[in-house]
């Protein structure tokens, strides 16, 4: 018996990347809207009752209406926006956020898919939190470089047209301190203090580094790299989409350098530990709009279905 699946929002680059990912299965029936009525509230509120599983690929206010447009109580929408990622009611579909995660994802008609940047940032931070070696208390920063695909089809247009030199470099955004994302980074790592977050965006399709500067001197007494290393590997054990890289190994490097599109085309997460006596970098890789968005979508479905969560991945 297949499951049926909706996607509202199937033009956009992380619905045509579910798409890609459910094609090829056989358990799964994808519901199609007609063209002429993608906008047409009464055959969206069909679809979005009609199917089992529902993901809205939408802009923030269109995820909401369509999430008020469901009268199907044993309907399940997986929401890829950021109007839901704190919002009451609603589970956050990161599987490896704590132990609790997946049965919470597995119960529950409405989850939210984290944002690409804070995925790599939560899965750094929360489990150094919860281990006791950074506050919550603590202010923290954090970079994260990015492929262009992240902006949607509009941005991917402009530096796929070519021919304008001002894309040729690394571009920081977000610079009004306000990047949609924080909040979640905030809230699922525990944190009480919003992190100071920078996101650049590269001239090249996908991939994703974020980046987390530490003071040993304002950790917990006695942490080095050892240590946070260790929590990693503690805390991700058997996790088998999250990569701890081994502490010192220059096999994590290619050159000297870090590879942010090392993880492209999986439903990977890599994380490393750089380190001298006083300070670290931690540092998480994924393809953004692979564990970064459409594949952290699908692996939130196959929990809530009680399938094998990496099915399709």
């Amino acid at each position: 018996m297949k499951h049926t699946v909706f996607v509202d929002g199937q033009e956009g680059t992380t619905g045509l990347r579910i798409h890609e990912y459910l094609a090829q299965r056989n358990d799964i029936e994808l519901l199609r809207i007609d063209p002429d009525k993608r906008k047409d509230p009464a055959e969206r509120a069909r679809m979005l009752d009609a199917a089992e599983v529902s993901f809205l690929c939408l802009p923030d206010a269109a995820s909401r209406e369509a999430a008020s447009l469901v009268r199907n109580p044993n309907a399940c929408l997986i929401d890829a926006s950021t109007a839901h990622r704190t919002a009451p009611g609603w589970v956050f579909g990161l599987p490896e956020l704590a132990k609790e995660q997946r049965e919470l994802i597995r119960g529950s008609k409405r989850i939210s898919n984290p944002g690409c940047h804070s995925t790599a940032f939560i899965l750094l931070v929360r489990p150094l939190i919860d281990a006791g070696l950074v506050a919550p208390t603590l202010p923290l920063s954090a970079t994260s470089i990015t492929g262009y695909s992240g902006g949607g089809k509009t941005m991917i247009a402009d530096y796929e047209a070519g021919g304008n030199p001002k894309l040729a470099s690394p571009r920081p955004y977000g610079l009004t301190l306000a990047h949609k994302h924080i909040p979640e980074m905030t809230a699922h790592t525990g944190l009480q203090v919003a992190p100071v977050f920078m996101p650049v965006v590269g001239p090249f399709l996908k991939g994703l580094g974020v980046s987390v500067p530490l003071h040993f001197s304002q950790l917990a007494a006695g942490t080095d790299a050892q240590r946070l290393h260790a929590a990693y590997a503690s805390r991700y054990e058997g996790e088998r989409f999250i990569n701890v890289l081994p502490l010192g190994d220059t096999a994590n490097l290619d050159g000297g350098f870090f590879d942010v599109q090392a993880c492209n085309d999986t439903n990977r997460v890599d994380i490393a530990v750089f380190a001298n006596d006083k300070q670290a970098i931690v540092m998480a890789r994924l393809d953004n709009l692979g564990k970064g968005a459409s594949g952290a979508a699908v692996q939130s479905m196959n929990i809530h279905l009680g399938l094998d969560e990496g099915l399709g991945l």
